[in-house]
């Protein structure tokens, strides 16, 4: 039985609590200028030199372009700009009339103003390719697929409207981020997988993974003495918030949001495979069944925590790259914050991966074998899922 009678009220009760949660948090009203704040847009116009430059031993091309400001408050005025003159910069591109970048722009004591190139301007090439994967996941997955997407710029409306405007507020990083994740995950698996028994399941078992993974995290980080600076955007961010901002329990914050994707995966996964699992065999009892989907789970759990070691550890390839260079002793190198807080991270969101395969193993179970037994709670609970019902 389809049942749908509670998508609008479900949509309504999600709206107001949104609304609520995002409504009452207002950023201070003396910002400071921070990455972006002085930039604008400019298009090259000409080259007017071109030639070889010597900066610390390297030889790179540099250029002198004129451009003209295409916004703010110096729009329509040309200026020129010099391209790798300065700084060290790759090759690999170079300045072409036509081009659309991004230069910032200062005014001296003098009132002498000059522009500086910051960066091309990537809008156009990003749209495409998020267009691109928008149609790709609409044709394979159809309805379902733009439930996805809704569920993922929900997904990017809570982290930027509710999660980071409380923590630059002042409000625990921690304690923001497990609640704001629990909203996100919440939402997104009931827009993305319908209002059904497995969906219920994959819920509270992500809820309590969260607050496990959570206490694992907090646990650790005091007895590895972590203070969550071993990131410089981290430093930056000190200088520049004028609201004191808890390192630590950013630190852990970041450690639950990162998970989040992962924990997604193997949750709704897991809950899937013991709903299949008793539909094709509704005679298997509660271990039959929980060792059935546990085998899946060993599987999934083993591959989704070697794809999460090997995504930190090329996101951290330069720096180990840098350390390789320098011939240091890896044995060593572990002691530094910036490494420790990334094998913490690593570690800790690996075993609440781990935690979530029996959690959501037996919590599936006790779903899936009172699905048939409902009766008017259906109405309420919604049917099995995957096409299911009773």
């Amino acid at each position: 039985m389809k049942n749908r009678s509670w998508l609008f009220p479900f949509l309504l009760l999600i709206g107001v609590l949104v609304y609520t949660l995002l409504s009452q948090v207002r950023l201070p009203g003396d910002g400071f200028a921070t990455f972006g704040a002085d930039t604008v847009r400019a298009e090259v116009t000409q080259i007017i030199e071109e030639g070889q430059i010597d900066l610390g031993g390297s030889l790179q091309t540099y250029q002198i372009a004129r451009v003209n400001i295409l916004e703010g408050e110096y729009a329509g005025i040309v200026m020129e700009i010099d391209y790798g003159r300065r700084q060290v910069r790759s090759d690999d591109y170079l300045l072409e009339p036509g081009d659309k970048i991004i230069v910032t722009i200062s005014k001296t004591p003098d009132n002498v103003v000059n522009a500086y190139f910051v960066d091309y301007v990537r809008t156009a090439p990003i749209l495409w390719l998020t267009l691109l994967f928008a149609v790709a996941i609409v044709l394979i997955s159809q309805w379902k697929g733009v439930r996805a997407m809704l569920s993922m710029a929900f997904s990017l409306y809570i982290i930027i409207g509710y999660i980071i405007p409380r923590i630059l507020t002042g409000g625990d990083p921690l304690t923001t981020s497990i609640i704001g994740s629990i909203i996100l995950l919440a939402v997104t698996l009931y827009l993305t997988y319908g209002w059904t028994l497995k969906t219920h399941a994959a819920v509270i078992s992500m809820i309590f993974v969260l607050l496990i993974t959570g206490a694992l995290a907090g646990l650790f980080v005091v007895f590895a003495k972590l203070n969550g600076s071993g990131d410089e955007n981290v430093m930056f961010l000190m200088q520049l918030s004028e609201t004191p901002i808890s390192l630590r329990g950013l630190f852990l914050g970041g450690l639950i949001i990162g998970a989040l994707g992962v924990l997604d995966d193997l949750v709704t996964t897991q809950a899937s495979a013991v709903f299949e699992l008793h539909h094709a065999n509704p005679n298997l009892g509660f271990r039959g069944l929980y060792g059935a989907a546990m085998r899946i789970g060993q599987d999934h759990v083993a591959a989704t925590v070697n794809t999460l070691v090997l995504a930190y550890a090329g996101a951290s390839l330069p720096m180990l790259l840098m350390f390789s260079l320098g011939r240091g002793d890896y044995g060593y190198i572990v002691n530094f914050s910036f490494i420790a807080e990334e094998i913490v991270r690593t570690l800790v969101g690996s075993l609440g991966l781990i935690a979530a395969v029996p959690i959501t193993t037996a919590i599936a179970i006790f779903f899936a074998q009172r699905a048939g037994s409902l009766g008017r709670w259906e109405q309420v609970l919604g049917p099995e899922g995957s096409g299911h019902s009773h």
